[in-house]
């Protein structure tokens, strides 16, 4: 089984990855790798535009809705489990996806993980000329040194705060500023709302502890895997802002 998948993951994404990182390492003057990665990440978020926006038709869908969840909220307040059942069977109906944002995060993970495998194989600077596609020309030279700072293949502390920061930044535009929580009054049974409960939890799982654990992930990995997420999350959020999306709460 597990073979099946490692020759599923080599067939799919890391052969493909690594074969178009090469062929932009030869195509730049300059053979930088930094930039390489920076055209490949394009080049995926271009592919991957059409899950990137139903995220964001998602949370447009879930901020139009959100005054019926807080009627099904206040309706079954002392029933937790009939409220949980109420209100993703409102998500059902409105066909709205709460965890499309997640998703694509989880999309973009094997990417990772390939990158990770190209530079901790050593896939760079050496090229394995067996995983190169027949119109792949082998690069006559390869720059691991991103604009002469970075080491593609090592550690970078600057590298992985971009990674955290630009997550945070991406984050705050898609779901805007976050709310004042009013203290709901506590029902007689002394339980707290099971819907408002959730909500807040994945409020700040979201804006906050997804970019600290992207931050801590991004520093242990070759800078390669974390300048292809800054490169996402700013793409990401050039194109929020372009759609007419700002920072500001909603």
């Amino acid at each position: 089984m597990s073979g099946m998948i490692s020759v599923a993951f080599h067939t799919a994404i890391y052969n493909p990855l690594y074969n178009g990182l090469v062929f932009l390492v030869d195509a730049l003057p300059s053979h930088d790798v930094g930039l390489a990665v920076i055209a490949l990440t394009i080049v995926v978020r271009v592919i991957l535009y059409p899950l990137s926006r139903r995220a964001v038709i998602a949370q447009e869908q879930m901020k139009k809705i959100a005054p019926l969840i807080e009627e099904l909220k206040e309706k079954y307040k002392n029933d937790r489990e009939q409220q949980g059942r109420a209100i993703f069977e409102l998500y059902r109906e409105h066909d709205v996806h709460p965890f499309a944002s997640f998703a694509l995060i989880l999309v973009q993970l094997p990417i990772l993980f390939a990158l990770y495998w190209v530079f901790a194989l050593g896939g760079l600077p050496e090229v394995n000329i067996s995983l190169l596609y027949s119109f792949v020309p082998q690069p006559t030279e390869v720059n691991m040194e991103f604009f002469g700072l970075i080491n593609m293949g090592g550690r970078s502390l600057v590298l992985a705060l971009l990674a955290a920061a630009t997550q945070l930044a991406y984050t705050r535009l898609s779901m805007g500023a976050p709310k004042k929580h009013v203290p709901a009054k506590v029902p007689a049974s002394g339980k707290q709302s099971f819907g408002a409960d959730m909500a807040r939890s994945f409020d700040m799982q979201a804006r906050y502890v997804m970019p600290i654990i992207i931050g801590v992930i991004a520093y242990t990995i070759p800078a390669a895997a974390p300048l292809y997420w800054v490169t996402s999350n700013t793409f990401m959020i050039i194109q929020e802002y372009l759609a007419g999306r700002r920072f500001r709460a909603t």
